[in-house]
């Protein structure tokens, strides 16, 4: 799957989501939207790196630190 392949799936979610939402107003849709591809990625690189985190912090371009925190907010540790 290429990035214009990822970007046109997010693109569709959205407008199937506004569509969803019908007259209600939106909010905070940045944050969902981070929310819910961020664990997935972390899954599926976490599995690739075979649990190592400096590995998979290397593979995503974050800190090691940081990779920790993502990890227990969506609770992968």
């Amino acid at each position: 799957m290429s990035k214009e392949s990822i970007q046109q799936v997010v693109q569709q979610s959205l407008e199937t989501y506004f569509n969803d939402l019908g007259e209600q107003q939106a909010s905070n849709i940045y944050d969902m939207v981070v929310q819910t591809v961020e664990k997935p990625i972390l899954q599926v690189v976490m599995l690739r790196a075979d649990g190592n985190q400096s590995q998979a912090a290397d593979m995503l371009g974050i800190n090691r630190n940081t990779l920790r925190k993502k990890l227990q907010q969506h609770g992968l540790l």
